[in-house]
């Protein structure tokens, strides 16, 4: 049986580029609760979110435009943007704007933990669309989903209120389904056109989803404090244009089993940063929540790697 084109390219790729890939997202997506949590204390989470990655996929295209030939931008299919739309609804949109709106009422440190899931949802998603999936790892979804509910009890998430939790439940599975579909369907072959596309795509959505929730009634001078600022930017040139690039390209070149690692990293990033500098809450059943989900994740990472 033939390896496909994506799969060929994903075994070609060095081992390096693949781990300096990682460890971009593994530190600077770690971080990025942290600034979300900063940001929406003040601005409004789609408004300015939708800005963010709108912004960041002008540059981002701008930059490819600069660099490759024009043929690359021309030879975009209606099927490759059609799937670069939703690719990036689904990873920008759901996925991160729902964390931006959840993290108005829920720590951002266990926004991490919750969005930890991802790796559950495709495993999943995988078994669904018709994969054989290996017992062991269909065993450890359900230990990881137990972690997810310890965490649901009531005070389990410290003063997080319920309808934090069910969005960035949301925003996991709408991420899960992002990163799903990007190692199955046919992008743009430059991954960086793809990356802008894909940002540009998804913060046009959250800009649309803002102005309808009628965010634009937050938008004064009294709200752009300078730490909201700052936190914004650092979103805007670490978050999306360095860290969604790195990850947009390690889905297109990298097996998903190694990419899922960053989502046992992440957390403990997160939940040291909001203890430290946003002095968030860290409980006993956070604690556990936290060895429940992150080993899950880590032993299906593990398993699906061998």
């Amino acid at each position: 049986m033939g390896v496909t084109a994506a799969t060929a390219t994903r075994e070609q790729t060095p081992a390096w580029q693949v781990w300096s890939g990682l460890g971009i997202v593994y530190v600077v997506w770690g971080s990025t609760y942290l600034a979300i949590r900063v940001v929406v204390e003040d601005l409004p989470a789609m408004l300015s979110g939708g800005a963010r990655f709108f912004i960041a996929g002008v540059i981002m295209l701008a930059i490819v435009a600069a660099r490759v030939d024009r043929s690359v931008l021309t030879s975009v299919t209606p099927r490759q943007f059609a799937w670069a739309a939703f690719c990036g609804s689904a990873l920008a949109a759901g996925g991160n704007g729902l964390v931006m709106v959840a993290e108005q009422s829920i720590a951002s440190g266990l926004a991490a933990l919750i969005v930890a899931m991802v790796p559950l949802w495709v495993v999943l998603m995988r078994r669904v669309s018709g994969e054989r999936v290996a017992g062991v790892t269909l065993l450890g979804v359900v230990v990881g989903f137990c972690g997810v509910a310890l965490l649901l009890l009531p005070g389990g998430g410290g003063h997080s209120e319920p309808l934090g939790f069910f969005l960035v439940v949301i925003a996991s599975l709408s991420w899960a389904t992002g990163s799903f579909a990007s190692s199955r369907v046919t992008l743009p072959s430059n991954p960086f056109l793809s990356t802008a596309l894909q940002m540009m795509c998804g913060g046009l959505l959250m800009l649309a989803i803002g102005l309808v929730a009628g965010e634009t009634g937050d938008v004064h001078s009294g709200a752009f404090d300078t730490d909201a600022v700052l936190a914004w930017v650092y979103l805007i040139v670490f978050g999306s244009l360095i860290a969604f690039t790195a990850y947009v390209w390690l889905l297109q070149n990298a097996p998903i089993s190694k990419v899922a690692t960053y989502a046992y990293v992440n957390p403990v990033i997160a939940i040291c940063l909001g203890a430290l500098i946003l002095s968030e809450d860290i409980t006993l059943t956070i604690l556990a929540g936290a060895i429940i989900i992150v080993g899950s994740v880590a032993a299906i990472v593990r398993q699906e790697s061998g």
